[in-house]
């Protein structure tokens, strides 16, 4: 293997990863954001209130279907969307490596 393809090659895996703190932001504010939009919908018209009693409530401490809440969940969203997919883009890079 040449100088020039080991650099290219070197080029390509380092454009093949995964940065986890973007990747973490994107998905905290999407997850954080799809939360507290449905906590509204749901505040509001009852929709998606079963989604939320059970998988909001019971991971997330003092949340409820509230103007509070939502607010909340926002804040939970954002924290579980970052710390989960920061994990993941970490795992993938470890993975993809080998």
């Amino acid at each position: 293997m040449t100088k020039a393809s080991k650099k290219v090659r070197s080029e390509k895996e380092e454009n093949m990863k995964l940065k986890p703190l973007a990747l973490g932001i994107a998905l905290g504010i999407v997850w954080g954001g799809a939360l507290f939009v449905t906590t509204w919908i749901s505040y509001y018209t009852g929709y998606g209130k079963l989604f939320l009693e059970v998988l909001a409530q019971s991971i997330y401490p003092g949340y409820t279907i509230s103007p509070i809440g939502s607010f909340l969940a926002l804040i939970y969203g954002f924290v579980d969307g970052l710390i989960m997919a920061a994990l993941i883009a970490w795992i993938y890079n470890k993975i993809a490596k080998v």
